[in-house]
């Protein structure tokens, strides 16, 4: 049965697609979707780390989220996107396959996750979105990383930031 908190309720998420499954985040932890751009790679880092850009002055780490979810990297296209989004009052950009749209979903097509979806542990999914006949991974961001990776990732950046000054 539904609550009645839920009856009309809907989330928008930026929606994008990854080795040809769609997933879904929260817009309110969008800050900016921008074209692939030029990453500085960092020594000694996991292999999901494309190493940081500058944007506008700040220093921010890439993640591939092909690679952190043991998905075959490809070349990045002219529908490569990297999503910043705000991560524990960091940001953290995300490159994804292709930025497909902005959505909005009911919270009553939106199923708990299952243990596994796309190969994805149910860790990283804040659920699955039903439209129509598609369904949509929607991601939890604040857990793709885990607590040591973000304290790892945060001496990166003040490190590289300490080097720019």
């Amino acid at each position: 049965m539904e609550s009645a908190a839920n009856l009309g309720q809907e989330r928008q998420l930026v929606a994008f697609s990854l080795n040809g499954e769609e997933f879904g985040v929260e817009i309110t932890q969008v800050k900016e979707i921008i074209k692939h751009r030029n990453v500085t790679r960092l020594p000694h880092v996991e292999t999901y780390i494309e190493g940081v850009t500058n944007l506008r002055g700040e220093v921010i780490p890439i993640i591939c989220l092909r690679k952190r979810f043991g998905i075959p990297a490809q070349e990045v296209t002219q529908d490569t996107r990297i999503i910043i989004a705000e991560v524990d009052q960091s940001r953290i950009g995300f490159i994804v396959d292709a930025v497909t749209e902005v959505m909005r979903i009911a919270e009553t097509n939106i199923e708990p996750p299952p243990s596994t979806v796309a190969g994805l542990k149910a860790h990283y999914l804040k659920g699955v979105g039903k439209i129509d006949d598609r369904l949509l991974i929607l991601l939890d961001v604040d857990r793709i990383l885990t607590s040591e990776e973000k304290i790892r990732l945060d001496r990166l950046e003040k490190a590289v930031a300490s080097t720019e000054d």
